[in-house]
């Protein structure tokens, strides 16, 4: 029996066995910490990258946190990664070690997905929870199956829960349908909503990284229109439209005439996009150019990427934009929630720490959302925000 597999609590339930069963095969991995650039340019070409994962992103977004981007190599080859923040908590009294919508396979199609993720978080608990005594803690990322296994996984091995979002699902679409089933697919009023937009005479354009300007006017003119409070991870965007293909967002826009009305950006790489940002003006609404927009994407991911999925993110809490979500999904695509943190230390006294730590941070966080509240009652949830949210701040 492998090392991986003795580190494991003791088996009893079920769960437990298929955990032990499914690791006993694994040899240790190895970890490595490489720099930034090597982490960017290894895991371009994983599965399960994300953009919250990028070391460009990470280091704009968090600039005061420590990054520490692990590699996991089995016999010498890279089969995963990690790009761990290590946070120090008030007064230096110790640190956590976070890992978001992580760690990820480099293929999470081959036969020992499952085992070589369970030797990841062997590998994470050994080094930070065992060696350092931090707490790590670990989100998964929302999961395409009616059960996230990722998580499962963490639980059986002692992780406990912690800090959960407000509002967690996930709307996500199947791009792998040809033109006519995806139609199909969408809900009724999604369709008549489409149909609409088709005869708007808009037309749809894919832009080079040199128009980003052109988008942050939109984006700029949007959030002064409607005096919304923005919490998102916005000031990464010229880093990420800095990095090379095919880390680098796409820039699409809606213009009717001269003019443009929509613009989204959109990352590409692995087996799930994500819709990053989106901005309008105000002619967008009454022409529909949210639908054609997005039908457009669809079509472009589905016949430009090998991307399986399309991630709209969440809503916010406004139910208008889980409509309008819920309807693109429709019928093959599937509305799954973001799990709660998985925290674990190895030591009592550096998980009471790291677990305080983070229920004062969602007391803030709560405040803050009552305080926007207050000062934006009537703010819209359509400026778009996707897992650039309060969980990975």
């Amino acid at each position: 029996m492998s090392v991986i597999a003795d580190r494991l609590i003791q088996t009893g339930s079920e769960p437990q066995q298929k955990l032990r069963a499914a690791v006993s095969a694994t040899p240790m991995l190895e970890t490595r910490i490489v720099s930034g650039e090597e982490w960017d340019r290894t895991i371009a070409g994983f599965d399960e990258v994300c953009q919250e994962q990028l070391y460009a992103f990470a280091i704009t977004r968090w600039p005061s946190v420590k990054q520490e981007p692990m590699l996991f190599l089995l016999d010498g080859k890279v089969v995963g990664g990690s790009l761990m923040m290590v946070q120090p908590l008030p007064l230096r009294l110790g640190y956590i070690a976070v890992s978001k919508w992580a760690p990820m396979l480099a293929d999470n199609t081959c036969p020992e997905a499952d085992a070589i993720h369970a030797g990841m978080v062997e590998a994470l608990i050994a080094e930070y929870a065992d060696r350092r005594g931090q707490m790590l803690s670990i989100l998964p990322r929302a999961s395409t199956g009616p059960v996230n296994r990722e998580y499962e996984r963490l639980e059986t091995r002692g992780f406990k829960r912690g800090s959960e979002l407000l509002f967690p699902s996930r709307y996500i679409v199947n791009l792998r349908l040809d033109d006519a089933s995806q139609r199909k697919s969408f809900s009724q009023n999604w369709r008549r909503q489409l149909n609409k937009a088709d005869k708007a005479g808009l037309t749809f354009e894919r832009a080079g990284p040199e128009r980003i300007g052109e988008f942050e006017t939109l984006y700029a003119a949007m959030t002064d229109r409607k005096q919304f409070s923005d919490h998102s991870a916005y000031e990464t965007v010229h880093a990420l439209m800095a990095m090379e293909e095919p880390l680098r967002p796409e820039l699409f826009f809606v213009r009717q005439g001269d003019e443009l009305v929509y613009g989204a950006l959109i990352f590409k790489a692995g087996d799930r996009a994500v819709y990053l940002y989106g901005a309008s003006n105000e002619q967008a609404l009454p022409l529909r150019a949210g639908y054609f927009m997005h039908w457009q994407i669809i079509r472009w991911l589905r016949d430009n990427t090998r991307a399986t999925w399309y991630d709209l993110g969440g809503t916010d809490g406004f139910q208008g934009l889980h409509q309008f979500k819920k309807g693109m999904v429709g019928e093959a695509g599937v509305i799954r929630p973001v799990p709660p943190v998985a925290n674990y230390a190895s030591k009592p006294l550096a998980y009471l720490l790291g677990a305080g730590a983070f229920a004062a941070r969602d007391v803030v966080y709560h405040l803050r959302r009552v305080i926007d509240g207050w000062r934006n009652p009537k703010t819209k949830g359509d400026q778009v925000r996707t897992n650039t949210d309060e969980a990975s701040e």
